[in-house]
């Protein structure tokens, strides 16, 4: 499994290496490294499908990089993979006492920021 984005043409399952975007009023495509984050109304692209890529006629194509590589996961990646990991194996914490509250209620759990409560 790939952590990876995936390319965006149709029926391709190689890997992105790079982003393409449309400037409509430029008549402008811009072919670019990957971006950091998958943006609507940008399209990721393999190796393959940036190197054929053409625009429509009288539309221009700005390539901001010569070859596209796939640079394989960072050590940022693997770290942020293995603090992931660490915190789902991490032992849950026990449910706090169910002493009552001053209104009469019994706190029986929590999730986050949000408490379960029983009336008594």
């Amino acid at each position: 499994m790939s952590l990876s984005r995936q390319c965006s043409r149709t029926a391709c399952a190689r890997g992105a290496v790079a982003t393409l975007t449309y400037v409509y009023s430029d008549q402008t495509a811009v072919l670019g490294p990957l971006a950091t984050y998958a943006e609507p109304h940008t399209y990721d692209l393999c190796a393959d499908h940036a190197e054929r890529l053409t625009a429509p006629r009288g539309w221009e194509v700005v390539r901001l990089a010569g070859e596209f590589v796939d640079p394989g996961p960072t050590p940022d990646d693997l770290l942020a993979l293995a603090d992931a990991v660490r915190e789902a194996g991490k032992p849950r914490t026990p449910p706090p006492s169910s002493a009552p509250d001053a209104e009469g209620t019994v706190e029986v759990g929590r999730r986050g920021h949000l408490r379960v409560l029983r009336d008594r």
